[in-house]
């Protein structure tokens, strides 16, 4: 599917705990959202990115695996206003596979917390976790 013409700004966060390695946590968050800005502050990796195709490594990832159900659930159920989110496994991340968490507590050190503002939300999530028919 094309990426949709449409201004969203991409927030991703993760904590670096005492135990971890900054660098592998920036690693594992390079590896969840493509071409961005990288900044560690206050105990924690923030990236940002203005392009969709920053995305498009979890949105292939979710079109593969056919996970579109789970992260579109998580998206309507987070969702304020022009703002959404969803979590990935930051020890899988790491390793380089993007795998969607429910809970914060489903991954053991920790969330990568994926934010998205758009005013078009809408075509946002329906290009990341396009509705599958059967």
């Amino acid at each position: 599917m094309k990426i949709p013409n449409v201004v969203c700004k991409i927030e991703v966060y993760a904590a670096v705990n005492p135990s971890e390695d900054p660098d592998k946590v920036r690693l594992a968050v390079s590896h969840v959202i493509l071409e961005t800005d990288y900044q560690y502050k206050e105990g924690s990796i923030k990236a940002t990115s203005n392009q969709l195709n920053s995305l498009v490594k979890i949105q292939e990832t979710i079109k593969k695996h056919r996970t579109n159900k789970i992260y579109r659930r998580q998206m309507r159920f987070n969702t304020k206003g022009d703002t959404t989110w969803f979590y990935l496994n930051k020890q899988a991340a790491f390793v380089d596979v993007i795998a969607a968490c429910e809970e914060a507590e489903e991954s053991a050190m920790g969330p990568i917390k994926v934010i998205l503002h758009s005013k078009d939300l809408d075509k946002v999530v329906d290009w990341l976790a396009p509705e599958m028919t059967e």
